[in-house]
């Protein structure tokens, strides 16, 4: 079944179609199939937020991601993932706010056009969760990571005749750490970016 034909289905009504996998979902990571799997960019977020003027967290995200997941269910720890980033995509409440952060103050990004994240260690720290630690290189700027993940489920995916993972995470990281200081609005924002991540990947192949 195709994505255009499901999305017609659920318009009308069908939402019988997603029940079933609903009623499927494990949480359980050991009972995933292992193997390489996609992110989905449609129903996963990369969101970020920095304390402004000591008050209230103002929020953005980014809208062009893409990834690869190396899942191994039987030792999730040895996993790995790689999720590359447009910077340009950045995405605020505010369209001037938006253009500053993709100039040459912030993402620089007709100098730097990606931002990449590899995991180089998984520890697990619960049946269902763990700490992800990779690098993070922004602006050009290389830096280690360390995640807070929790696996939120896997399930059949209807809209992909395949297998799907959910999982969720939170990390902090540091602006000035990443060469972005000097801006003309630095002294309203903290120096503190927590990052904060809803990926869903769908399954490419199985080593079952």
């Amino acid at each position: 079944m195709t994505r255009r034909v499901a999305a017609a289905l659920l318009a009308l009504g069908a939402t019988s179609i997603i029940a079933p996998a609903s009623a499927q979902v494990s949480a359980d990571p050991t009972a995933a199939p292992a193997g390489t799997y996609k992110l989905e960019t449609a129903h996963s977020q990369l969101l970020f937020s920095v304390l402004h003027l000591g008050l209230t967290d103002y929020f953005g995200r980014f809208d062009r991601l893409s990834g690869t997941l190396h899942f191994d269910a039987v030792h999730p720890e040895q996993s790995s993932v790689e999720v590359t980033v447009d910077p340009a995509s950045v995405d605020t409440q505010s369209a001037e706010l938006n253009n500053d952060l993709s100039g040459p103050e912030v993402f620089d990004t007709q100098k730097f056009p990606v931002a990449t994240f590899r995991s180089t260690a998984i520890a697990r720290t619960g049946p269902s969760s763990g700490l992800i630690s990779g690098d993070l290189t922004l602006r050009g700027v290389t830096r280690k990571v360390t995640l807070a993940a929790t696996f939120s489920g896997g399930a059949p995916d209807p809209l992909n005749d395949g297998y799907a993972l959910g999982f969720k995470a939170t990390g902090k990281i540091k602006r000035s750490e990443f060469g972005i200081t000097g801006m003309r609005w630095e002294p309203m924002v903290g120096d503190d970016v927590t990052l904060i991540i809803d990926a869903m990947f769908d399954q490419q192949d199985t080593q079952r």
